[in-house]
């Protein structure tokens, strides 16, 4: 029998091939921040529950905040390279990929697709380069899945409008600079823009998470949080906008929860190497070649999933439906995949010399933002039958 060289999973599948040159630069610079800046502290960043804040200039510099928009000192990418982006970041940790879609994909997208140009002028280039952060509250401890029963509401009162109520597992809210709010009023849904040094305006930081550790999502208070008139964002009527927003999150975690995969991947099929038992290393043994085996066709395609969505999207909007498969499938296989990694790892797997435990953990939470698996299941199901099953 003739050995051959091994090959990790980037390799084995060829991506480089399938992707541009402007988009493989944007890749490995996102590459070289996850090991330089995020792997060296990871570890215990998720131990201490920390958010390094002092990094997001760093992202900002190298044009990944914002990076799928035009104008306003955005860098105007194109959907891979920012899928691309997010699935490095992720591969360092979720956290971070997380931040990149609750600043670019979400607060930004909602001010620059909705805002005036005054709103866009005043926020979005300090968001671009990372001196000032964003989130987005949508989200109710009633129902994440449910934001047509949004209970938070915006009333006029005079030059005014007066905002009450709570959100919850809003990403940044304790350490960000503005928040996209969404609230019902007598018009429906709106959007608004709200400082958050607003009066009112009052964030709780989530500590007893066992996920996303190195990340901050908060509980959000409203007391008759008062803002002017032109707070609102005039194009953002009803929930079709926020969605909108979400779908560019989704598309992000499409390729980054692919990210987290590899990781885990990468370390079971270095270990099936080096790790001996019974005389020989387990990587010999054809269960563990099986195991690893049916991760890496998951893994790919997965990822070629994500590229064709990716080409989809720089032709024209993709469908809802389209983005829900495919963070139904990443979020889905990266937890199957990481949990093959962990056995092969074995006792060693729920250390923190593997990443793996922190990506299952951290995937648990990606799964569920977003849309959970059973509501994406429901928008695939809706467009194969024609009929809604939500209720």
């Amino acid at each position: 029998m003739t050995d051959v060289t091994a090959q990790n999973a980037e390799e084995l599948l060829g991506l480089e091939a399938l992707i541009t040159p402007e988009e493989r630069e944007w890749q490995l610079k996102a590459r070289a921040f996850a090991t330089e800046r995020i792997l060296p502290t990871i570890d215990g960043d998720f131990e201490a529950k920390e958010f390094r804040k002092s990094l997001v200039p760093e992202l900002g510099a190298l044009g990944m905040l914002g990076m799928h928009l035009e104008g306003y000192d955005c860098a105007g990418a194109g959907a891979v390279s920012y899928g691309l982006v997010c699935h490095e970041l992720e591969a360092g940790d979720s956290s971070w990929r997380t931040f990149v879609s609750v600043q670019g994909s979400l607060a930004m997208t909602a001010i620059h697709r909705f805002g005036t140009e005054e709103q866009k002028q005043r926020w979005l280039p300090g968001m671009a380069t990372g001196e000032l952060i964003g989130c987005f509250a949508l989200t109710e401890p009633t129902g994440g899945s449910d934001p047509g029963g949004m209970k938070t509401i915006a009333r006029r009162d005079g030059d005014e409008w007066v905002i009450s109520g709570q959100k919850r597992w809003i990403g940044l809210a304790s350490i960000a600079d503005v928040a996209i709010v969404w609230a019902r009023t007598d018009d429906g849904v709106r959007g608004f823009v709200v400082p958050t040094k607003t009066v009112g305006f009052r964030p709780l930081d989530i500590v007893n998470k066992m996920s996303l550790r190195a990340s901050i999502q908060c509980d959000l208070y409203f007391d008759d949080l008062r803002v002017p008139a032109d707070a609102i964002l005039p194009l953002a009527e009803g929930l079709s906008a926020p969605f909108s927003c979400l779908d560019e999150a989704r598309f992000g975690i499409v390729w980054g929860a692919l990210g987290a995969a590899r990781a885990c991947l990468d370390a079971a099929v270095e270990r099936s190497r080096t790790r001996e038992v019974f005389g020989a290393p387990i990587g010999s043994r054809q269960l563990v070649q099986h195991n690893l085996a049916e991760a890496f066709v998951e893994y790919e395609k997965g990822m070629l999933l994500a590229l064709h969505l990716g080409r989809l999207k720089e032709k024209g909007p993709v469908p809802p439906e389209q983005i829900s498969i495919g963070k139904l499938n990443s979020v889905r296989e990266a937890i199957a995949i990481a949990h093959a990694a962990r056995g092969i790892l074995g006792g060693d797997g729920v250390t923190t010399d593997f990443p793996v435990m922190r990506h299952l953990a951290n995937l648990e939470s990606v799964r569920t933002y977003e849309g959970t698996d059973e509501i994406h299941t429901l928008v695939v199901g809706r467009a194969l039958t024609g009929i809604a099953a939500f209720r």
